[in-house]
């Protein structure tokens, strides 16, 4: 014998030996089923967990003393390759939020009903959240079958066939067992097995680790301990997670699965982690253990809402709820969508505020509640854990949207999230999903047109674009550009950091030469220089001003390196100011004229063979006279000049000197 003794605490068993325990292996061919009890209080749940596992669920001392279950119980049953997993869940009414913190992962749900006493109202209560929750499938365990005569017991399994007519759960199974005598507790299990072999959870390493805590305690020699039931993934002793929503990190020390140790534990399983890097107060009933960075909080979601057929009223606007998702207890607002009012029986789209942040991505199940007086209203599914709120016109397309199928939801995101898109990583912590998983969507609607693939750089995943939002910048960018030629006729193009200014102006900086280069690519614009320019768009001159450009031309060649001022080459040409300013102009933009620092014009051409002549003289450096002297200038000219070599590079200045540039 090993182990000199164990004890169990609140479902972690603590070992103490001399000799560690070696952690059990993960079998990845497992089959693992969740099973949940459900039904009113005192009719037999945790005594049929016991008979059918051997394991007594009441853990606290006052549940054995009131003879209730306050609290979750956890129990387990294993037979060949499948594992059955049992949650059993309170049954009072002032219990029924601990019911719903169990109630997460279940498979199959087990409904309990007593016959001597038939269905009652937590019956249908807790049959209603399966419902909600889309459990796949259901037994009936009609109890305390040897408290009853016959006809009695057939008189009960109708008023149960009655109830679940109208129910998703409308084909279970009804076996009369008890729990005393054992009686039908082998049909019941053999049921149970059955169930597990086809709706039990196989591990998809596809999902990130998702564990909703449902509880946490203390245990000395061992420190923080947490419980759950695996939603999603795998988790490996040694591993790092989030801690959702306070977003701290904690270590994963030991794993244990009813009682066992292991190495690794899936989807699927009633977990137990020792954890390292949180404290207790951290750790209460609703945050969730996941894979870090791969989910996301919020407090604004828009749902697919039910209304129970039973609710007592109609729904309207801006009632108060709380919301339950996995063991989660939030409250918040609530309102009807489409329709603007729900009637009882009725399915809507909702959207709901929360008061406090929660983690659930899209597809999450989710329970509502009526704070006071308590009782359940409906529940429905996650279609949108990044909703913003939308009136008029913008809402319905964005309804339709979400409520079509992941790929439309895909798109959906990415055009809000508009010229900025999105990167792969936040679209998979809306989906709960790996990046990976969502490259085949991705792949195909950029194959479709309908997005464009932003290429991963440096530090930056990929990301893309919906295909609307480019559009709109497309759009944006002939209208700036039209816009400012309209006003401009002569301008030969857009300085490029005014229009990108003003046609990307919420882009981050990495993104521009990617939108930059679509546009190109689409000939929206054309980038010249420093110059963003219209394809294909000329200037053109009215022929008064062409004439008068030529003019200019020819007078500034023949005044060589000593012109006239401006006025006086206009005075000489008996042209307006108007009229002159705009042919010198279109002359600067296609580089006909120079204008130098102090505003003298002078004609490119002979600016180049003054350029020329320094470099065919061989000088390396020189001074202002002997520049003077060489071109025949007087002071006026030639300190402009050169202050305009400085300014291109063809010369630096170094003291009283100039060091002629090397040209390659």
């Amino acid at each position: 014998m090993r182990f000199r003794h164990a004890f169990s605490c609140a479902g972690y068993t603590q070992l103490t030996s001399s000799v560690a325990a070696p952690p059990l292996a993960f079998t990845s061919t497992l089959r693992r089923v969740v099973i949940g009890t459900a039904g009113h209080i005192d009719h037999g749940k945790t005594l049929l967990v016991k008979a059918l596992t051997g394991i007594d669920c009441d853990r606290w001392a006052e549940e054995k003393a009131r003879g209730i279950t306050i609290d979750l119980g956890f129990a387990h049953l294993t037979e060949g390759d499948l594992q059955l997993g049992f949650v059993d869940v309170p049954g009072h009414d002032r219990f029924v939020h601990n019911a719903l913190a169990g109630l997460g992962g279940i498979r199959v749900m087990l409904l309990v009903v007593a016959a001597d006493e038939g269905v009652m109202p937590q019956t249908r209560e807790h049959l209603a959240i399966c419902s909600l929750l889309g459990i796949p499938y259901g037994i009936v365990a009609l109890t305390k079958k040897d408290l009853v005569a016959p006809d009695l017991l057939e008189l009960a399994e109708l008023e149960i066939l009655e109830l679940l007519e109208t129910t998703p759960f409308a084909d279970a199974r009804i076996v009369p067992v008890s729990s005393l005598t054992g009686e039908g507790l082998d049909e019941l299990k053999q049921e149970l097995f059955s169930a597990a072999g086809r709706f039990a959870v196989f591990y998809d390493p596809t999902l990130p680790v998702r564990l909703p805590i449902d509880r946490a305690f203390h245990l000395r020699g061992l420190g923080v301990v947490v419980t759950g039931t695996m939603a999603s993934g795998a988790v490996e002793v040694g591993e790092v997670l989030d801690l959702l929503p306070s977003v701290e990190s904690v270590r994963v020390r030991s794993i244990q699965v009813h009682g066992s140790s292991r190495g690794q534990a899936a989807a699927g399983e009633r977990t137990s982690l020792q954890l390292s890097g949180a404290s207790l107060e951290e750790l209460k009933r609703g945050v969730q253990l996941v894979t870090s960075g791969a989910f996301e909080v919020t407090r604004f979601i828009c749902a697919r809402f039910t209304l129970l057929a039973d609710a007592p009223k109609p729904l309207r606007q801006g009632v108060p709820v709380r919301l339950h998702v996995f063991s989660a207890e939030v409250q918040g607002i609530l309102r009807p969508l489409r329709p603007s009012e729900l009637k009882p029986g009725e399915t809507g789209l909702a959207e709901i505020r929360l008061a406090e942040p929660v983690t659930v991505v899209r597809g999450d199940r989710f329970i509502i509640r009526r704070p006071s007086p308590q009782t359940t209203l409906g529940g429905g599914v996650v279609l949108d854990p990044a909703w913003r709120q939308r009136r008029g016109s913008s809402l319905e397309p964005a309804l339709e949207a979400i409520s079509c199928g992941d790929r439309e939801a895909l798109l959906f995101w990415m055009d809000a999230a508009g010229d900025r898109g999105l990167d792969l990583e936040s679209l998979a912590r809306r989906m709960g999903r790996r990046p990976d998983c969502l490259l085949p969507d991705l792949d195909a609607l950029t194959t479709d047109g309908r997005l464009l693939q932003i290429p991963p750089s440096q530090g930056r995943g990929p990301a893309w674009v919906g295909r609307a939002a480019y559009d709109r910048v497309a759009a944006r960018a002939q209208r700036v550009l039209k816009e400012y030629f309209n006003k401009d006729r002569m301008a030969q193009g857009i300085p490029k950091a005014e229009a990108v200014r003003r046609i990307l102006p919420a882009v981050p900086a990495p993104l521009v030469q990617v939108y930059l280069t679509w546009l190109q690519e689409q000939k929206t614009l054309s980038i010249e220089g420093d110059l963003m320019v219209l394809p294909g768009r000329r200037v053109e001159l009215s022929p008064e001003t062409s004439e008068l450009a030529g003019a200019i031309q020819e007078f500034l060649e023949e005044a060589g390196l000593a012109p006239p001022s401006a006025d006086e080459a206009r005075i000489a040409l008996s042209a307006t100011s108007k009229l002159f300013d705009t042919a010198v102009r279109y002359l600067i933009q296609t580089r006909a004229v120079i204008r130098l620092p102090n505003g003298l014009l002078l004609a490119t051409s002979k600016v180049e063979a003054v350029r020329q002549q320094l470099t065919d003289a061989g000088w390396d450096r020189f001074s202002v006279p002997q520049f003077k002297e060489r071109f025949g200038l007087t002071r006026k000219f030639a300190i402009p000049l050169l202050e305009h070599f400085d300014s291109v590079g063809v010369t630096r200045r170094v003291g009283e000197e100039r060091i002629l540039a090397k040209r390659t």
